[in-house]
């Protein structure tokens, strides 16, 4: 039987290329609109999306060939994977293939912030030489909470652990998975023993601004704060009204808030005062939702895409 997959957004060649390897036939179409897209969808046995649009009910009951659902990257928030699987289509992404690189980009941010690397960096090319204003703090002896220990969060657990920090991972979902690497923890012992929290979570109605004003004042001691899953994780209101008061000693954020749905830009209407004095700290370190985006992690990603999208439709 011949297959037919639509890619919606481009992707490392190896995804396309390796499809047609297959025999699979492979459209790319990344300009037409939803609206068009969606009145051509009925051909289609497969897509591949990263996060052009959402895929919505509507969508998906146009899509009635449809076999599965292939998103370039983690997060699954723009997909009704729900109603997806209750019509029989199956839901894949691909966090195999850039878990290594938010790891790394997790522990690079964090780096950076504790060593005033980037205001050191702006200072020195200003031909300003200021050594005890930069004075910075070692990973070395610290608590680090982890909350998620999917891809993303055990990556960077296992990256983390050549630091000798003291690692508290704390997973709603998840029991038993401990080592003497790390400790399993509740929220409660990472509340009172954090100095570092790192958040490795998906966008859910139960994540969304679970990071709010309540509960950053639960942590016993001041804490630096990491976000590389994604921005409405945090309330930016709340990070900045405890980074005033000094209960957030600083912040890496590789996503905000205010993205758009398809990361590819700020939404600049829903932007609040709150982003401008993010700009301005030298306590925050940002980056435009990069985290997982190597020139490694989009071959990885392609590669592992080509394997689950190979296994829905033909085994």
């Amino acid at each position: 039987m011949q297959y037919r997959i639509l890619f919606l957004d481009t992707n490392h060649p190896s995804l396309l290329s390796s499809l047609r390897a297959y025999g699979f036939t492979c459209d790319e179409d990344y300009l037409s609109s939803k609206e068009a897209i969606q009145n051509k969808i009925s051909i289609y046995d497969a897509i591949v999306i990263r996060s052009r649009f959402k895929i919505d009910q509507q969508f998906i009951e146009a899509a009635t060939k449809l076999k599965c659902i292939a998103r370039a990257g983690a997060g699954m928030e723009n997909i009704d994977v729900v109603f997806a699987e209750q019509r029989g289509i199956k839901c894949v992404h691909a966090p195999e293939g850039n878990r290594d690189a938010v790891g790394e980009h997790a522990i690079g941010m964090l780096l950076s912030l504790m060593n005033n690397l980037s205001r050191a960096d702006k200072q020195m090319r200003e031909g300003k030489w200021l050594r005890e204003v930069n004075r910075g703090y070692e990973l070395q002896g610290k608590t680090v909470g982890v909350i998620g220990f999917g891809n993303m969060g055990s990556a960077f657990v296992k990256k983390l652990s050549g630091f000798d920090v003291k690692i508290l991972v704390y997973d709603k979902y998840k029991t038993n998975f401990g080592t003497n690497a790390f400790e399993e923890s509740s929220l409660a012992d990472l509340f009172n023993h954090a100095d570092i929290l790192s958040l490795h979570i998906p966008l859910t109605d139960e994540t969304n601004y679970m990071v709010n004003d309540k509960f950053l004042s639960n942590f016993k001691k001041p804490i630096w704060l990491i976000n590389t899953s994604r921005g409405k994780i945090i309330e930016t209101s709340a990070l900045v009204k405890n980074m005033e008061c000094g209960k957030v000693r600083g912040a890496c954020l590789d996503v905000l808030e205010f993205e758009s749905s398809s990361f590819e830009k700020m939404d600049s209407g829903k932007m609040s005062e709150t982003v401008h004095y993010l700009i301005n700290s030298d306590n925050v370190i940002q980056s435009p939702h990069i985290a997982g985006w190597t020139f490694e992690s989009h071959e990885k990603i392609a590669l592992t895409l080509v394997q689950k999208i190979k296994d829905t439709l033909i085994d």
